[in-house]
């Protein structure tokens, strides 16, 4: 086979540590052309953050890394980027952070929640057409290091041409991010740091994935894992309506979001609501059809804590998953399923089903995607002409769910992290009224572990707000000081218990 002398030259420079920059200015005086060609070099620049707890010094480094095939081809360039401050005694906490989706871009985290900036989309009218970028004090920067990745498909990570779904999928996914993790700490002398993994939704998932292919391919332990929103077996994402268990997982932030509605949140109701929820609700959904007075009372009080009609419970036996959101916002509009709380007009009222945008995730959030872009280019120096995937739908149509989606269970990796890692903790985020990834069904996840793997060392976190809690500020603000707490509670140190 005829190799041209580019392409020896380039791959003896690649094997000695060239830059990107190089190798595209070969392949261009070679007549070829890649998608990998229009990313730039890394871009590092020094910030100063005020705080609470004074002021913060950090470099960010918007960069890729290559990803190499056994070919020795490269097959993917995975772009993150890293926020670090000088360490001055033990080495800083290193956190990974991606979101899910599939096909998510990790601009909602980095922007939303965790970054040193956050974008403002709309204060409480949450409109998004006209977002701007403010300093983040509450910043998760103030207690570890950061990097914020970007699966292949989504930001600005891409495949080779060859490779384009090579890398969609629950293991091939997971083994991807855990090479890169790997690549990162190796390259940026980073083994001491205790290692965290963050993820949203299905990162959340990934998050358990990730932590476990790091350690039986990668030989790299985890110290902690933080769940934002998470969906974390398959089972419940899809079966409200046919099974008890899933059912009354539910009621609680259907119940959340009437409240919310109604401007009468509080923790008490709540907590009835729950009680009701895996009591008398459950077992009457688990048994034969109530009759009588027994059924209306039934369908009297889920009616009350959901909005529904009545008559709507009655028909469809207490089972109320598919219809709540068109029926319990009535007035023709819709309830979104990132927010029970958020109400927008059906632009399709004649059709049967509700096929509508989701007001959350398709309306003011996709401000986060365009919002990044423009803070890589102007505050990171981070400048392509490649477009920011922030939502990849074809990544999501093409995932390999390995088994099917309803089949995905990251609950046995959690198992497996917490027995064989001493220090190894987990915490779990939720806003009370998300009723995609309802927050029950994390508490039902946590509270059926082995009772010695799971004693002070797993946590879940519930915050006003849905699936994105978190573009509510105050809600924000409360679980960075939650987090920050768990990272200080966590590691050989302040972990330390005997086993067995």
């Amino acid at each position: 086979m005829h190799v041209s002398r580019y392409a020896t030259i380039a791959l003896i420079l690649l094997a000695l540590g060239a830059g990107p920059a190089w190798a595209q200015e070969q392949s261009r005086s070679a007549g070829t052309t890649s998608i990998f060609d229009l990313l730039p070099d890394d871009a590092s620049t020094e910030h100063v953050l005020s705080t609470p707890k004074g002021e913060l010094h950090y470099t960010a480094t918007a960069g890729t890394m290559d990803l190499f095939g056994q070919s020795g081809a490269r097959n993917a360039e995975i772009f993150y980027t890293a926020y670090t401050v000088p360490a001055k005694d033990t080495p800083r906490p290193l956190t990974f952070v991606f979101n899910g989706g599939p096909g998510a871009a990790s601009a909602y985290l980095h922007l939303g929640l965790i970054g040193p900036e956050i974008a403002n989309l709309g204060g409480a009218a949450r409109d998004g057409t006209a977002p701007t970028l403010e300093d983040n004090p509450e910043t998760w920067l103030g207690f570890t290091d950061l990097v914020f990745v970007d699966p292949v498909g989504t930001g600005w990570s891409r495949a080779a041409s060859d490779a384009q779904n090579a890398f969609y999928g629950v293991r091939a996914d997971a083994e991807s991010l855990a090479k890169f993790i790997a690549l990162y700490t190796q390259k940026n002398s980073r083994i001491s740091s205790q290692k965290y993994l963050v993820g949203e939704s299905y990162g959340g998932f990934r998050s358990a994935k990730v932590a476990k292919a790091l350690k039986d391919s990668q030989s790299m332990l985890v110290s902690g894992i933080v769940m934002v929103s998470p969906m974390i077996d398959g089972r419940f994402l899809t079966t409200a309506d046919t099974d008890p268990v899933t059912a009354a997982l539910l009621l609680p932030s259907l119940a959340a979001s009437e409240l919310e509605r109604k401007g009468e949140f509080s923790s008490e109701k709540l907590k009835e609501a729950q009680d009701y929820a895996m009591s008398t609700y459950l077992v009457s959904l688990a048994g034969a059809a109530p009759l009588g007075a027994e059924a209306d009372a039934l369908y009297a009080r889920v009616a009350a804590l959901t909005g529904l009609p009545k008559d709507i419970v009655a028909r469809t036996r207490g089972f109320i998953g598919s219809v709540y959101r068109r029926e319990a916002a009535g007035d023709g509009k819709v309830v979104s399923i990132y927010d029970g709380a958020d109400m927008s007009v059906d632009a399709y009222p004649e059709r049967a089903n509700v096929i509508n945008d989701d007001a959350i995730l398709d309306g003011y959030t996709r401000a986060y995607g365009a919002m990044f872009a423009a803070y890589a280019r102007d505050d990171l120096h981070f400048s392509t002409d490649m477009t920011y995937t922030l939502l990849n739908n074809d990544v999501n149509r093409q995932w390999d769910w390995d088994g099917g989606r309803s089949n995905a269970n990251a609950s046995d990796d959690v198992r497996d992290l917490l027995s064989v890692i001493p220090s190894f903790r987990l915490a779990i985020l939720h806003g009370y009224s998300d009723i995609l990834t309802p927050y029950g069904v994390s508490q039902f996840i946590l509270d059926h572990l082995p009772e010695q793997l799971g004693r002070g060392r797993t946590e879940l976190k519930l915050y006003r707000g849905g699936h994105m809690f978190y573009t509510d500020p105050a809600s924000r603000i409360k679980a960075s000081e939650d987090i920050r707490a768990f990272y200080e509670a966590t590691g050989p140190e302040a972990t330390e218990r005997p086993r067995g």
